[in-house]
């Protein structure tokens, strides 16, 4: 799992308003926070100005600010624009401190603020510090708890506490530990849910969509589930149709459950009028799916993304997908263009970023394993297998490409659920490549794992997970390590 795209999912859904003396969620508030929700915060912000000039002393406008902020961070993850604002998190909190005591969104709200900006803390790579707000808003949460136990939004966040750090990698756990953070992922989602239940027909219902979204992303980027699209849209399609967020998520959802062809469906209607903040994101992951599809115009989108998007994560990816969108029209020069923009575009923070730089340092790929990757993730299986299965492991050299030629074919095998030949294909990758730097021999471990979990097999599960973590110092190690102590997790229950 992505650690810091989870992080970044969880700012979009960590945004809790409250009704009370000097927090009062008015129709006017109201109309904000939809504003913001649908990524209209040009208008948002018009929207709170009004209230100011109304209600002074409504805390909720501090609060409509800080969500203004986030939601535009998020969408441009500009670095520079996020250090100018950073002083204001102090600010906001000790203008919360001055309202009324006697509420229970007394302490939730200076949580909230705490919360929101540990999570961005944590996209930008200020580890330290976010487990410091982290820290500082489960303490003003649990206390609210304690004092107002039947005040439903404290278990919400409590429940993203946990999550985050029950997902948190190993390389990061040192920095939890300091601060006596723990926490676990399933129970975190429990929680979540319970919570979507309890709040159904109450004053609390408006976080409905906001919950909906989290289960979403939760469930495809911290738990891994690929098949369960029709779930999670049906979830989806109780939420605003003028929402560009829901658009976005729809989009997001069926590209990570190989459903492509809605995926390009869903990003192509996401709202781009003037009236929204745009998302760069949409377009990253638009341009990825038409090249999945192998469409023509895949590299504007990608384009689009990289000349737009004023944050560090995904550029050199983007690059490297330029390059091999060039590589399948047979422009070699625009090939090797794109290939030098990796090494000299972007930043290598992001294990996306990290593995791009590695693919344009190693020789070029074989059209054929390329292809058959690309309509895997898009989920056309049958083309995928039509690239691969008129070859065999000796037409591939280097080593690099029998490891994967084998790897792809397991991939395509579970898919289509013929495991014993998946199986067969993926302990081929592992005898191959175990002591190389390539991932596909962890990740095929981790896949015959998941086969004999599900399978019920739970012995070989191990086996196999286990297999997982024994690779050391290969690409996405952190990923596949999580999601390997997560399988053995589950069945060690």
């Amino acid at each position: 799992m992505n650690y810091k795209y989870l992080l970044s999912i969880l700012i979009l859904l960590s945004c809790r308003l409250t009704v009370h003396a000097n927090y009062n969620f008015n129709t006017r508030c109201q109309e904000a926070y939809k504003a913001i929700f649908d990524l209209r915060l040009s208008q948002a912000r018009a929207i709170i100005a009004e209230e100011k000039k109304q209600n002074p002393q409504n805390g909720i406008t501090i609060l409509l600010d800080n969500y203004v902020d986030y939601y535009s961070l998020l969408a441009s993850e500009n670095k520079s624009d996020y250090e100018k604002l950073m002083h204001l998190r102090a600010d906001r909190i000790d203008a919360l401190s001055d309202n009324k005591e006697n509420s229970p969104y007394y302490l939730f709200s200076r949580a909230e603020i705490y919360l929101q900006w540990g999570l961005l803390k944590g996209r930008f790579g200020d580890y330290s510090s976010s487990e410091f707000d982290f820290s500082k808003a489960r303490s003003l949460l649990k206390t609210n708890a304690e004092k107002y136990p039947d005040f439903l939004p404290d278990q919400k966040s409590l429940a993203i506490i946990n999550v985050v750090f029950g997902a948190i990698p190993s390389n990061l756990k040192i920095w939890a530990g300091l601060f006596g953070m723990k926490g676990n992922v399933e129970e975190g989602l429990t929680q979540l849910e319970k919570f979507k239940l309890a709040i159904t027909n109450t004053k609390y219902s408006f976080y409905n969509n906001e919950t909906i979204s989290l289960l979403c992303f939760l469930d495809i980027d911290v738990l891994h589930n690929k098949d369960n699209y029709n779930k999670l849209m049906g979830l989806l399609a109780g939420m605003d149709n003028t929402s560009a967020f829901k658009k976005y998520l729809q989009g997001y959802v069926a590209f990570k459950t190989f459903h492509n062809d809605e995926a390009i469906n869903f990003f192509e209607a996401i709202p781009r009028s003037s009236q929204y903040t745009s998302l760069p994101l949409a377009d990253y992951f638009l341009g990825n799916a038409k090249l999945c599809r192998m469409d023509t115009d895949a590299n504007v989108y990608l384009l689009k993304y990289v000349n737009e998007y004023k944050g560090v994560n995904f550029i050199k990816d983007a690059y490297v997908k330029l390059a091999y969108y060039s590589l399948f029209k047979n422009d070699r020069e625009k090939y090797a263009s794109y290939i030098n923009m990796v090494h000299t575009r972007g930043y290598a923070t992001d294990e996306k970023d990290k593995q791009a730089i590695k693919e344009a340092d190693d020789v070029q790929p074989n059209i054929s394993l390329l292809k058959a990757r690309f309509y895997y993730d898009g989920g056309y299986e049958s083309k995928a297998l039509d690239e691969l299965k008129i070859h065999q492991e000796k037409d591939f050299n280097p080593l690099r490409d029998k490891i994967e030629f084998n790897y792809r074919l397991g991939r395509i095998y579970e898919k289509l659920e013929k495991f014993n030949e998946a199986i067969a294909c993926y302990q081929r990758s592992i005898v191959l490549g175990k002591a190389t730097a390539y991932y596909y021999s962890a990740n095929a471990a981790l896949s015959i794992g998941g086969i004999f979990e599900h399978k019920k097999d739970y012995k070989n599960a191990a086996i196999y997970y286990k297999q997982a973590l024994d690779m050391r110092d290969h690409e996405y190690q952190n990923s596949i390590d999580t999601q390997a102590k997560d399988g053995l997790n589950r069945i060690n229950r």
